[in-house]
């Protein structure tokens, strides 16, 4: 009889935040998968837990998955888990699961923490319906593309973001969607949790001066505005706006917030009608 596999979430701070639950299946499975053996047994050891570990890191999972598989198509119960928060959500897992089910093999998720649900739930921002990013990609047309297809959801969008590249990424996000209501989110649930709440364009200025410390989410309100403009519209308001002088990238920013439009679409428009 084949085993099971388990998808337990374990803390993203605050090793208080694990459930009984997690804690019992970590006991009774014959082994561990872990995104990186050596933080996962600081976990471990605190609960007086010591199973047999292997590792599965997000960049050898495609290599690393059928070994576990096999064990586990053999009778052995696994636990994945990794460094923080759920596996398979922007961390190792989904190609684990997918596998796992090809086979016809039982996956169960043990559920706790999560950073975006807990940013969310604090942020301030609409939380009936909200769209996750993940992490953006980093550079050139698949980060924005990206941003132009969520620009005009309702939804509060949420995404993770290293602190190191979050001054590059907030006036991007500014720029792509207005300048909306947003919150930045760090080191959740740890001693130093920090929620800075404001309009994108006064986020972008302060972590243009400080780069944050810890682990970041960011979460931008959703679309709030009108219909949106028809290119006509928006084109005379670009003429209007011209015309009195104003620099383009400043009042493609603002019409784009208003339209309903992508920052980069209202200045490449803007850019034609320079010509």
């Amino acid at each position: 009889m084949a085993g099971t596999l388990y998808l337990v979430a374990t803390p993203i701070g605050n090793l208080g935040d694990i459930t009984s639950r997690a804690v019992e299946t970590l006991r009774r499975v014959a082994f561990v998968a872990c995104e990186d053996t050596r933080h996962s047994r600081v976990l471990l050891e605190h609960f007086g837990l010591a199973p047999e570990t292997v590792s599965l890191p997000a960049f050898a999972e495609g290599q690393r998955a059928g070994r576990i598989l096999d064990r586990i198509a053999g009778g052995e119960d696994c636990a994945l888990i990794t460094d923080a928060g759920s596996p398979g959500i922007s961390d190792p897992g989904e190609r684990l699961v997918a596998e796992a089910l090809e086979r016809g093999l039982t996956v169960v998720p043990v559920p706790g923490a999560t950073a975006l649900v807990a940013a969310l739930s604090a942020s301030g921002l609409p939380t009936g319906r909200f769209h996750f990013l993940g992490f953006l990609p980093r550079k050139g047309p698949e980060r924005r593309v990206m941003l132009e297809e969520v620009a005009q959801l309702s939804a509060t969008l949420v995404l993770y973001e290293s602190p190191r590249r979050l001054a590059e990424t907030l006036p991007d996000l500014q720029e792509a969607w207005g300048d909306r209501r947003a919150c930045v989110a760090r080191e959740l649930t740890k001693m130093h949790e920090e929620f800075v709440r404001g309009p994108l364009s006064e986020l972008a200025a302060r972590y243009a001066a400080e780069e944050p410390r810890g682990e970041v989410v960011v979460l931008v309100e959703g679309r709030t505005g009108e219909r949106r403009w028809s290119e006509e519209e928006l084109r005379r308001a670009l003429e209007e706006g011209l015309a009195r002088g104003e620099k383009l990238k400043a009042l493609s920013t603002e019409l784009a917030r208003r339209a309903g439009w992508s920052g980069q679409d209202v200045y490449r428009l803007g850019l034609s009608l320079k010509r």
